[in-house]
């Protein structure tokens, strides 16, 4: 059996290893007009007429493979969420790969294939890409920075300090999957849980609700690191309201709530991938809902609570209406519950 084909220093030091790199791996998965140049800088022509929306993120994800994605996927959707949820059509992603020596080629070549296909899905385009790499030992395999450029659409406003009295909140699906799923992967607990990461290119819901609803439409956030409960507060304190949830309509599948009471985390706090929560006009609620349920990444969503007056105290606060009728405060995530989720 020939030996594996593995990154050496060789390869992030500009030569051929470099070259050899960017033809066999990138190249084939990520061609378009703009990056065959191979240049410092894609050259795009790109008319906007309006206004952009440019982010960046870092991934460095542990496994680099788990149910239902892989870093790769998760680079690629990652970025064009947070697009999304400001309001803006994706169209150009850059990626820089920091890899580990010793780490197999072949395991470069899936997650390159994975960021096209989920690119394709997305209706992106990588347009530009930098690889180096650091000695082994110090890289644990593979770390992805991507950044995005998309079209904000016209009308479109979207801002925590738009949320009226009255305004309510939704969940466009299940919370926990992505942390449960990296999590058991990780962990090797051997807990049978079929529980997979809901990573997916949200602008494929969230654009047409936008276009349809924009006027309507407050505010709408991924729900990445810190959960739900973090965004809540986030909301809350930039919003100057108070924000009332309840536990019975937040939508948790029941592996994911299994696998939270068997180790102890609390579903309001884990990450997500592909969930986002909306903020909208109580009179819009209902349609939107509906619109939401509609597609397939939001078959679950939920009405989950509602935008009121602030109260007396020093800052807005999250209120959580339990299952029993009691209400308990929701505070933010302190410290990280699980680390390299993404």
């Amino acid at each position: 059996m020939a030996e594996a084909k593995r990154v050496t220093l060789g390869h992030g030091a500009g030569g051929k290893l470099t070259h050899d790199l960017v033809q066999e791996v990138f190249l084939p998965r990520f061609r378009n007009a703009a990056l065959e140049e191979l240049g410092d800088s894609a050259v795009l022509s790109f008319k906007v007429g309006g206004r952009l929306a440019f982010t960046t993120d870092s991934f460095v994800v542990k496994p680099l493979f788990f149910p239902g994605g892989d870093i790769g996927k998760l680079a690629v959707n990652g970025t064009v969420n947070d697009l999304a949820v400001s309001g803006a059509e994706p169209l150009y992603l850059t990626a820089g790969f920091i890899l580990e020596e010793g780490l197999e080629i072949e395991v470069l070549h899936r997650v390159a294939e994975s960021m096209a296909v989920a690119a394709r899905e997305a209706g992106v385009e990588i347009v530009a890409a930098d690889t180096k790499v650091v000695e082994r030992g110090k890289g644990d395999g593979v770390f992805i920075n991507t950044a995005g450029v998309g079209r904000v659409l016209d009308g479109v406003e979207l801002s925590p300090q738009r949320a009226q009295p009255g305004d309510k909140i939704l969940l466009t699906g299940t919370l926990g999957d992505h942390g449960i799923a990296v999590y058991l992967a990780r962990q090797n607990l051997g807990i049978e849980v079929p529980v997979v990461s809901d990573c997916a290119p949200l602008n494929t819901m969230l654009l047409p609700l936008l276009r349809r609803f924009g006027k309507e439409v407050r505010f709408m956030r991924d729900l990445t690191r810190g959960g739900a409960a973090t965004i809540l507060n986030e909301f809350a304190a930039k919003a100057g309201r108070e924000v009332l949830v309840s536990e019975e309509a937040i939508p948790v599948s029941p592996p994911v709530r299994g696998a939270c009471e068997m180790l102890g985390f609390d579903p309001l706090y884990l990450a997500n991938e592909g969930k986002a929560l909306v903020v909208v006009s109580g009179d819009a609620a209902q349609d939107v809902l509906a619109l939401l349920q509609s597609h397939p990444l939001g078959a679950h969503a939920a009405l989950v609570g509602e935008v009121r007056e602030a109260g007396d105290e020093e800052r807005p606060i999250v209120l959580l209406r339990t299952e029993v009728g009691g209400l308990r405060l929701v505070d933010p995530l302190i410290e990280d519950q699980l680390p390299r989720i993404c």
